[in-house]
Order: structure tokens, then sequence, then C-alpha cells
């Protein structure tokens, strides 16, 4: 019953930028934390940034100063700026969700998006 549709993914030179964009659709009563994680092949996934209802951020050592995380609530949309892009932030990026809904509280993901950093 909620969708999290994710765009904005591709491939990109180092050194440069994307912005990832993340749709909630559905029955939705609140929603609380919203961010992004990420997996590259091979590894587990992990935590890339997230922000509280009260617009409060965290994010990975890996990424502070290059990323910024933002969100819409009234949108049910959480955005990921991405500058700096380096080979290592390669990784298929899932958008994520914490919220209240007919079945209660709990967490969706997004289908995940492409990222690739190469030259």
């Amino acid at each position: 019953q909620v969708q999290l549709v994710e765009s904005g993914g591709g491939l990109v030179q180092p050194g440069g930028s994307l912005r990832l964009s993340c749709a909630a659709s559905g029955i939705i009563f609140n929603i609380y934390a919203m961010g992004w994680y990420r997996q590259a092949p091979g590894k587990a996934r992990e935590l890339v940034a997230t922000i509280t209802s009260g617009a409060k951020s965290n994010y990975a050592d890996s990424v502070k100063g290059r990323f910024t995380v933002s969100r819409d609530s009234a949108k049910k949309t959480v955005s990921l700026q991405m500058n700096s892009l380096s080979p290592e932030d390669t990784a298929v990026y899932y958008c994520y969700v914490n919220l209240l809904g007919p079945g209660g509280t709990r967490d969706y993901w997004g289908q995940g998006t492409q990222v690739t950093v190469s030259s």
C-alpha cells in the first residue's frame, strides 16, 4: 500500500554531482525518519544520510561535507544532493522511510537506483 519511487541515479564523472529524489505514496498517517542507504558490490548496505521529522540530519563520515539530505514533508519526498563524487561512492542507493500506516509504524525501502562514478 505504501510505495517509494526513486529517481536521479546515473553515470557521472569523478568530481561531479547528482541529485537523488524519492517520493512516498499510499495510505500514510505520519512520516518520521527519511533517508538514504547504499550498497556497493560485495559489501553490506550502509547508512548514507537520514533526516528526522524535525529536520535533524545525520551523515556517514565518508559523505560529510559532500552530501546533503533534505525533505519536504508536505510532498512526502526526500532528496540527496551529492557533490564531489568519487568512484568509492559507486553503489545502489536505496530510499528509506519510517512511517505510520494502516499496519502500524514500520520501515519502507525503495527499489534502489544505481549511481556509478567513473571516468
